[in-house]
This record gives structure tokens, C-alpha cells and sequence, in this order.
């Protein structure tokens, strides 16, 4: 196992421990590991241990109100679109190729910010409404 492969499965088993200072976890470092973890692991399983996760970080802050059900699964679920469109060979090919990611407003495109940052979509991931319909 390379030194860079063993480095990412560390800062993985980190997340997954609750282990990562949150004041050194911006959001291109919530991409890049999601990134990571969807290539190691199926959707579904990407996001429960994601989850989890970002939940113990959040704990850990004194701070479990800021973790977003929402926001960690849509933008799993954009990652996870983008990598079966088009798989990329590492992290910085992706996110050259998709920078848009890197801001952190990008679920805009699919939410309205109240409904972002509503107690629901913290509590229960919330599928997008058509944009007539948003809060």
C-alpha cells in the first residue's frame, strides 16, 4: 500500500472515529473524503459511515446542531453522480473537473437556503422542490 493510499484510509478511519479537529476540516476537506470514501465503499454504506462521522465531529465541537442530514447526503449524492459519470483516476483530476463542488453554496442550484438550513434538513435528508415550490 503506498504511503498516500495509507495516509487517506488514516484520515478516513479518523472521520469515521469522530477524530478530525472540525476547526481543520473546511469544506474541500468534506469533498475530498467524501470523494474518498465513494470509492471505497457503496452509496449507501459511503454515507452511513460519512454520516456518522460528521455527527461525532459535531459532537465532539460542542456544536451536534450544525451537522445537516440534507447537506451530507446531496452532496454525497452529487459526488457519487459524478464519479459514476465519469470515473476519475484521483482526487485532483476530480476536482479539476469539478470545481463547482468546492463551493460550498453549490446545493442552491437544487434548494432554497431555508430550506438548507431548516431544523428538518438537519434532522432527515429533504429531496429538492421544484423551484415553484421552495420556501
Amino acid at each position: 500500500m503506498s504511503a498516500l493510499v495509507l495516509e487517506v484510509e488514516n484520515e478516513l478511519r479518523a472521520l469515521e472515529e469522530g477524530k478530525i479537529d472540525p476547526a481543520a476540516f473546511p469544506h474541500r476537506e468534506h469533498v475530498r473524503l467524501g470523494f474518498e470514501m465513494l470509492r471505497r465503499h457503496s452509496f449507501a454504506e459511503a454515507a452511513a459511515r460519512f454520516a456518522r462521522g460528521l455527527r461525532a465531529i459535531a459532537m465532539k465541537a460542542g456544536r451536534p446542531e450544525v451537522y445537516n442530514e440534507t447537506i451530507t447526503i446531496a452532496f454525497l449524492a452529487l459526488i457519487g453522480e459524478r464519479l459514476a459519470l465519469q470515473p476519475h483516476k484521483d482526487w485532483a483530476q476530480f476536482i479539476s473537473e469539478n470545481r463547482d463542488l468546492a463551493d460550498k453554496n453549490v446545493l442552491e442550484r437544487w434548494y432554497g437556503r431555508a430550506e438548507l438550513t431548516s431544523a428538518t434538513a438537519r434532522a432527515t435528508f429533504m429531496l429538492p422542490r421544484p423551484v415553484t415550490t421552495r420556501v
